[in-house]
């Protein structure tokens, strides 16, 4: 059986569903993701575009959505990905544990790096250099 997770925004305006498993989780340090989130980091999961389902209408900004009425930002979609916010889940705490940080540099200093995680100083890239997290647009730092 699939496991099929839900999520929202905060009003509940913007709903959606993933099934399966992810891809891969990721937490990230970077300037963008700390500036939309309000947080010192931003932990992410991203599944295929074709285990995510949402009727829900988004504003979007830069790749990023998020409801249009509380202002939440719950996913950013690719032709190929979706990334969800880990927070926007309904069942906290879930089970999906990071297995890389990116952005590293930004960690604040109070803030340890995970050891069983890959760190990454900038974006993740494959072994040809390519970058895997280019949906970030803009600068990041």
């Amino acid at each position: 059986m699939t496991m099929v997770r839900t999520g929202r925004c905060q009003c509940g305006e913007v709903r959606f569903e993933v099934s399966g498993d992810p891809l891969r989780v990721g937490l990230c340090h970077c300037t963008d993701c700390r500036q939309t989130s309000g947080s010192a980091f931003t932990l992410f999961a991203v599944w295929p575009r074709s285990q995510f389902r949402t009727a829900s209408h988004v504003a979007t900004y830069r790749g990023r959505s998020f409801c249009p009425r509380c202002g939440s930002r719950v996913f950013s979609l690719r032709p190929d990905e979706a990334e969800i916010m880990v927070g926007s889940l309904d069942d906290p705490p879930s089970n999906l544990v990071p297995t890389y940080e990116i952005w590293t540099p930004r960690r604040e200093s109070w803030l340890h790096g995970m050891p069983w995680a890959d760190q990454y100083a900038g974006d993740r890239t494959d072994e040809s250099g390519t970058w895997r997290e280019s949906h970030k647009e803009g600068a990041r730092q």
